[in-house]
């Protein structure tokens, strides 16, 4: 399908602050945009899918592209931080991996290298491949307003397609990733038609702690198969305080194909969406379990 190529006419506007980008964002009456990388709204914007009256650019903000860590605060990502910057950050690949494993998976190196973490979580998609990642690590995302600034949790931040829970004059300024516990391990795995350069038609993030041999903690959320990102309590419940069970993993995994609301589209009809969800959520179970230090599995 062609779409015209040439952007709509807008304005530009350069805030000094986040507290002024917000400002400019009210002041516009929910007709301007705040752009980041700008890989998901310039093309919606060249296809006419939105047409602001205004992009709100907060490049001009110093200090807004950073990855800080720290052992009392965990990891932080700024809004202008890059998928790029985290794909080749030693910490997040050392100690982040599953968010690695989902960066390293998206669009191209040059998408990636303008593209942010803030805006593939605000862009909303279903399918976006940070969302899940970030939910089994614990993620929550700081959101400030001229009135006020609040903590949300990631899986929290989703109202549906491409829309969040951001209210008029609101922007997300720090994605804020707890310390990962010890013994613990975290899997990413993102099913498509194509090796490269597509969106997922399931994506399925694990992420395991244990203490002793038994499962202390696991979070396991889904992307692709329901009208937002997911986790699924019930599947995690079946597994906690348990030890390693190939039954377990079969009961967990049939209980996330339960859980997910899948649809048919041209990458995968919703039938087959399910059962891509039992075989990848057993199978991220099975990988992160033995890639946890000390796991029996892992010792081999």
């Amino acid at each position: 399908m062609q779409y015209p190529r040439r952007l709509p006419r807008f304005e530009y506007l350069e805030p000094k602050s986040l507290t002024e980008a917000c400002k400019l964002l009210l002041q516009n009456d929910g007709k301007a945009r705040v752009v980041a990388g700008g890989t998901d709204l310039i093309p919606k914007m060249k296809r006419r899918d939105v047409n602001p009256r205004a992009l709100i650019s907060l490049h001009g903000i110093p200090g807004l592209e950073t990855i800080s860590h720290s052992q009392v605060d965990g990891l932080r990502l700024g809004p202008l931080t890059t998928l790029g910057a985290v794909e080749s950050s030693t910490i997040v690949t050392e100690r982040f991996n599953v968010l690695y494993q989902a960066v390293q998976s998206m669009a191209s190196s040059q998408v990636r290298g303008l593209g942010t973490v803030a805006g593939n979580l605000c862009n909303a998609a279903p399918s976006a491949d940070t969302a899940p990642a970030l939910m089994v690590l614990g993620t929550r995302l700081k959101l400030i307003s001229p009135q006020r600034e609040r903590t949300v949790a990631a899986e929290s931040f989703f109202a549906g397609p491409s829309a969040t829970v951001l209210e008029p004059g609101e922007i997300l300024a720090e994605i804020q990733i707890p310390e990962v516990p010890r013994r613990s391990a975290g899997v990413y795995i993102k099913h498509t038609l194509r090796r490269a350069m597509d969106l997922a038609i399931v994506g399925v993030a694990v992420a395991i702690t244990l203490q002793d041999d038994t499962c202390h903690n696991v979070r396991i959320a889904l992307g692709a198969v329901a009208p937002t990102p997911i986790r699924v309590p019930g599947a995690e419940a079946i597994l906690k305080g348990k030890g390693r069970s190939g039954d377990l993993f079969r009961r967990a995994a049939k209980e996330a194909a339960t859980a997910c609301q899948p649809i048919d589209d041209v990458r995968g009809s919703a039938d087959y969406r399910r059962e891509m969800v039992e075989v990848l959520t057993r199978r991220a179970l099975e990988q992160a379990w033995d890639r946890c230090p000390g796991s029996t599995e892992g010792k081999r």
